[in-house]
C-alpha cells in the first residue's frame, strides 16, 4: 500500500500540471482560433496563404503522439524550467501539445456562430476586433465552455502519460508503484482517483456552459 501522502502530492501536481497547461494553452490558443477563423474563405479577412500555412502548422503538431513530442522536446524544456523530470518539465510540451487542439476547438466554436448576428453587426459599424471581441467570442461562450471541458480533460490524460518518463502526477504514481511493482490496488486507486477529478472538471465546465447559454 502506497501512503497516502504519496497520493495527495501525486493529486496536487496532477492538478498543477493540468490547470497550468491548460490556462498557458488557452491564452495562446484562442488568438490562434481567432486568426484561422478570421483568415478563413469565409472569414472577417480571408487570406488563403495565411489560414494554409497556419493550418499546416496545427496540423502538424496536432499529429505528433504525446509522448513522442514530449521526448522531441526534451532540450526546449530544459531550457525553459531547468529540469526534464517532474511536473513542471511537464507543462511545456503539454503547452505545445494543448494549443493547437485548442486553436482548432476556438475555431469550430466561432463558425457557429449566426451569420447573420455578424452581418447586423457590420451593418452598425462595428470593426473586426469590436466583432470578435464583443460578437464571436460573446455569442459563442457556450461552445467555448464545452470545448474546455474536452481539451482540458485531454490534457489532464496527457498528464497522466507523462508519469511513463517521470513526469510526475497520479500517471508517475500509477507506474512508479503499480505497474512496476505488479500492485493493482495502486493502479485502480489511481485510476479511480483520475475518473473522479475528470468527472470534477467536465461537471464545472457544462455548468459554466449551461450558464452561459442564453437559450436555455
Amino acid at each position: 500500500m502506497v501512503d497516502l501522502n504519496l497520493y495527495i502530492v501525486a493529486i496536487k501536481e496532477t492538478f498543477f500540471m493540468t490547470l497550468l497547461s491548460s490556462a498557458i494553452s488557452y491564452i495562446i490558443g484562442i488568438p490562434l482560433g481567432v486568426l484561422l477563423y478570421s483568415t478563413a474563405k469565409d472569414g472577417l479577412t480571408p487570406n488563403t496563404y495565411v489560414y494554409n500555412t497556419l493550418s499546416l502548422v496545427v496540423n502538424i503538431f496536432r499529429s505528433i503522439p504525446f509522448l513522442i513530442l514530449l521526448i522531441l522536446v526534451l532540450p526546449i524544456t530544459k531550457v525553459i524550467v531547468g529540469t526534464t523530470i517532474g511536473a513542471k518539465a511537464v507543462v511545456p510540451p503539454l503547452v505545445i501539445s494543448a494549443s493547437p487542439y485548442i486553436a482548432r476547438m476556438v475555431e469550430s466554436s466561432l463558425k457557429e456562430v449566426d451569420f447573420g448576428v455578424i452581418e447586423a453587426a457590420k451593418s452598425m459599424g462595428a470593426t473586426n476586433m469590436q466583432i470578435i471581441t464583443k460578437v464571436l467570442l460573446k455569442e459563442s461562450r457556450p461552445s467555448l465552455f464545452i470545448g474546455a471541458a474536452i481539451s482540458i480533460t485531454t490534457i489532464l490524460g496527457y498528464s497522466a502519460m507523462a508519469g511513463a518518463v517521470g513526469g510526475g502526477g497520479l500517471g508517475d504514481v500509477a507506474i512508479r508503484y503499480g505497474y512496476y511493482r505488479y500492485n493493482q490496488e495502486v493502479m485502480l486507486i489511481t485510476v479511480v482517483l483520475l475518473v473522479i477529478i475528470v468527472q470534477l472538471l467536465q461537471s464545472i465546465f457544462m455548468g459554466i456552459a449551461r450558464k452561459s447559454d442564453k437559450r436555455l
